[in-house]
């Protein structure tokens, strides 16, 4: 506890302002237990960037916190580009700081004469990707804490192929950062260098969205859609999309339509849990409608709802609408006869093997790579020999083409809704092209436990677990043999019935995945952006006809509970 309070002692200087040392000073005072909190490390990038609570503190986001990272990356770029005028795009998205903090970065940057364009208004995360490339900017800034809790907000680097900084340069972005003080900061703006950006990047996004997410289809008009942004970014783009691809039936929640950091209608802005969708639900039930789509606050996360064969309204999963998208993706390709082998789909280590075998039945390639999107637009990087198609993960996001290299909500209803539009014109629906795609390879079924842990404690405690995952590894699952244990922090695949063990190439990270003769897959993985670890399900089975589909479905959740229960989680 010295140490940390001699930490936020450093914090009293006449570096900080005075709104800042007054609130230290008040922690100090009343030995609140938030010191701790706020001291005990620094922020740090994980898969999603910088990402914490607003406030005073190494472990806070805060003017202090974002403007050394903001100087440690305007040191590395110049030091990368020395003769090179260099050129920024900053996004931000509805949290009660963002906009105040993106024009903080902004200041930093052009203090150290580095061009800004800056959006005049909060924009969607996929936006800000593409305009990177757009704009021809070396690197791009977005402020969003995505589905996080109002208290929370980030900081996303991106590079300048428009997708989320990786190695090298994000290890050597940090240590360029980690070597500063506060006080090397330089908050003194150049406002000559700070252009305003808007409605240029929002036409261009549009026309290329449209371009990358609309096809040769028919019954647009006859689709039903209800949408809710879920007080985020993605009203500003989605209805726009859909009106200029020619869907008249939209049906927009107004009550979350309205931008707002508070998110005052749901309990968690975030489309993956069913609770935040209830609203465009009993709407969609209201009106008879044939989809209902949610976003996340900076529309990079899709949640789709869909009638079931029953005609009830059912949250679909993220594998199973990457799923449907990567099949619909790549039919198109065929119908086209553009499929020469050399092109491939994206995939993540904790997702669904259904879209490995769809990919697999058309002989199209399945490049997978770690959590976060980060990693698929590195495989469009390394890979500039082949054409990329489409790639997802489980954690309900998508990219349609490679013009955004990042997950891109906008895009994907619009995709979705193709889908839809199409199966509907078919006299099929989404639901029964889901089922179709298992009959043709297996019924995947996934589930997802996250358990939180705060706090210094709560780290500790995750870091202890997966410890003993590695230390003692299940050797048996469910009454099935543990084939394979990937351990992706030693890069180390091993046979757990013959002992061989192989090197996996993939950078590593600290997850750990089981893989049972019977094709169940177990992943844990803690997360890099919030206090929590992930215990990953994924079962198959058979599906030999759509009528048998309510038993295998059931088959297999019963399979999920008892590995549950046997894992003790």
């Amino acid at each position: 506890m010295k140490e940390i309070l001699n930490k936020a002692k450093l914090w009293l200087s006449d570096t900080f302002d005075s709104e800042t040392r007054n609130e230290i000073q008040q922690l100090i005072d009343t030995k609140s237990d938030d010191l701790a909190d706020c001291f005990y490390k620094n922020l740090e990038f994980g898969t999603g960037g910088m990402r914490g609570i607003v406030g005073a503190g190494t472990n806070r986001i805060n003017k202090y916190t974002l403007g050394k990272a903001t100087q440690g990356l305007s040191n590395y770029l110049l030091q990368s580009f020395p003769s090179k005028e260099l050129k920024i795009a900053i996004g931000y998205d509805c949290r009660h700081d963002s906009k105040w903090l993106a024009k903080v970065v902004a200041d930093v940057f052009s203090a150290n004469n580095i061009k800004v364009y800056l959006f005049e208004d909060m924009r969607p995360t996929p936006e800000l990707s593409f305009a990177v490339n757009y704009l021809g900017c070396d690197a791009g800034i977005v402020l969003t804490a995505s589905h996080n809790p109002p208290e929370y907000n980030g900081y996303k680097v991106y590079w300048n192929d428009g997708g989320q900084i990786v190695p090298p340069q994000d290890q050597e972005i940090i240590n360029e950062v980690n070597s500063l003080e506060y006080t090397d900061i330089n908050f003194n703006a150049n406002e000559n260098l700070i252009t305003s950006i808007g409605s240029e990047i929002d036409e261009a996004f549009w026309k290329a969205s449209l371009e990358n997410g609309t096809f040769d289809i028919k019954g647009r008009k006859d689709l039903k859609i209800v949408f809710t942004s879920l007080h985020g970014t993605s009203i500003k783009l989605i209805p726009e999309v859909l009106k200029r691809a020619g869907y008249t039936q939209v049906h927009i929640i107004e009550d979350q339509a309205t931008p707002d950091g508070d998110f005052p209608t749901v309990a968690s802005p975030n489309p993956e849990e069913p609770a935040a969708l209830k609203m465009a639900v009993d709407l969609a039930n209201e009106l008879n409608a044939d989809i209902v789509l949610g976003t996340d606050p900076d529309s990079d996360r899709i949640g789709v709802a869909v009638r079931d064969t029953d005609g009830n309204m059912k949250l679909l999963n993220g594998n199973q609408t990457m799923s449907m998208m990567t099949d619909f993706l790549i039919n198109d390709w065929k119908k086209q006869g553009k499929l020469n082998g050399k092109q491939f789909v994206g995939s993540t280590i904790v997702s669904s093997n259904l879209v490995n075998e769809i990919a697999d039945s058309y002989g199209v390639e399945t490049k997978v790579g770690l959590t976060g999107f980060k990693w698929i637009a590195k495989m469009i990087k390394d890979h500039p020999e082949l054409n990329f198609i489409g790639g997802g993960e489980e954690s309900f996001g998508y990219m349609v083409g490679d013009f955004v290299r990042d997950k891109d909500a906008v895009t994907s209803a619009l995709l979705a809704c193709e889908i839809a539009a199409d199966a509907k014109a078919n006299n099929s629906s989404f639901y029964n092209e889901l089922l179709n795609l298992y009959t043709k390879n297996h019924f995947y079924k996934e589930h997802l436990i996250s358990i939180v842990k705060k706090g210094m404690d709560g780290a500790a405690q995750i870091k202890q677990m997966m410890v003993d995952l590695r230390n003692n590894p299940f050797t048996e699952i469910d009454g099935s043999k543990v084939e394979f244990l990937c351990d992706y922090q030693s890069s180390t695949k091993k046979n757990l019935i013959t002992g061989e063990e192989s090197v996996m190439d993939i950078p590593k990270s600290n997850v750990l995945i089981y893989h049972t003769e019977d094709g169940t897959k177990i992943a844990a993985r803690p997360s890099g952006t919030e206090p929590k670890i992930k215990f990953y399900f994924s079962v198959k089975a058979p599906l030999n006809k759509i009528s048998e589909t309510v038993e295998v479905e059931d088959n297999l959740d019963v399979k999920i509970q008892r590995i549950i229960k046997e894992l003790n989680l």
